[in-house]
């Protein structure tokens, strides 16, 4: 069977957690250190500009907080996760659930601006950039849990905003060993915030803190997988390649100045069910990226979203996804095109 998504993990990764093992400290420490500076220098941040934690989930927990975000109506796509909700509620902020533009998978802009917003979460989805406005009169926290490496005009995005986050779990671009994610801002303060509410223990002050540390064994597989990352990208590219020139209709960015990274292959499609159905016969998973069900409010107040998620399937698309394979993908679903 050809997996929808596979990590791509190898002996780099094994050597670097035998050597966190052999050196006795396992919990957040210098590996933790290293990995969020790394971070800052391919992202091109100042270091000490990173915060590694726990999950996506818990970073973005965390932007929300720094943001004080509760009580605040807080603006997000209604085709994402409940990640994005559940964070949201966690702080005790309001949701107000957005659709998408109308020829992507990325959040309406211009429905953000008209909902008043005070804090806008902003995914890239499926490695395509969010096209943001040049002013705004709301917060933004801009998600690269799925874009973590595309650029717009060159520069690589995550810092258009007061925060970014990133999500390193077991299937996105890079992982840290399974769970694991980052805040990253130039607003110094900020992530001194962030910091501050995450050294949790041995504290002076009564102030609520929580642990969200990352530990080092993460952050070590973390290190060799972000060092890897160009070359995942790459290889993505590439397979999206073999996609796109089956003359399948995939989802892409909508400007020139955007630079994705193929997390997702989704190809529009007007029968995804049989579609799916016709490559499961075949040895090959694919899904529907964002389910009707999974759309975080009810569907028919969302004719894009809605659409989306009545008329897209994602494909196979990992590293190590073989050439071949994907041809064999690329010709089955060429009938469905």
């Amino acid at each position: 069977m050809i997996p929808h998504n596979l990590p791509t993990l190898g002996m780099e990764e094994q050597a670097a957690a035998a050597r966190v093992l052999a050196s006795g400290w396992v919990a957040q420490g210098p590996e933790v250190e290293e990995f969020e500076n790394e971070l800052c220098r391919f992202l091109g941040l100042p270091d000490g500009h990173a915060i590694a934690v726990s999950s996506g989930s818990a970073a973005l927990f965390l932007a929300l907080w720094a943001l004080d975000g509760k009580n605040k109506l807080i603006g997000l796509p209604v085709y994402a996760c409940a990640a994005l909700r559940n964070a949201v509620g966690l702080v005790e902020g309001k949701c107000a659930y957005l659709d998408c533009e109308e020829n992507g998978p990325n959040v309406d802009m211009a429905a953000a601006a008209k909902a008043g917003v005070d804090i806008l979460i902003a995914p890239s989805m499926f490695g395509i950039p969010v096209d943001l406005p040049n002013a705004r009169d709301y917060l933004l926290i801009e998600d690269l849990a799925q874009a973590l490496g595309a650029r717009v005009g060159g520069e690589r995005i995550g810092l258009r905003g007061e925060l970014g986050i990133c999500s390193f779990y077991a299937t996105k671009l890079i992982t840290t060993g399974g769970q694991g994610g980052a805040v990253i801002s130039r607003d110094r303060a900020l992530i001194e915030r962030v910091r501050d509410y995450r050294q949790f223990d041995s504290r002076k002050d009564t102030r609520l803190r929580f642990n969200f540390q990352m530990t080092d064994m993460q952050a070590a597989v973390g290190r060799v997988q972000l060092a890897k990352l160009p070359e995942f990208v790459e290889q993505r590219e590439r397979l999206f390649g073999i996609y796109a020139n089956a003359g399948l209709e995939l989802l892409g960015p909508l400007t020139a100045s955007m630079q994705p990274v193929r997390y997702r292959a989704v190809m529009r499609c007007t029968a995804p069910s049989r579609l799916i159905e016709t490559l499961q016969n075949n040895g090959i998973r694919a899904i529907v990226p964002v389910e009707q069900w999974e759309l975080l409010d009810e569907p028919e107040k969302y004719p894009m979203a809605s659409r989306l998620a009545s008329t897209t399937v994602s494909l196979p698309i990992y590293p190590t996804l073989a050439a071949g394979d994907a041809r064999r993908v690329a010709g089955i679903a060429g009938d469905f095109a």
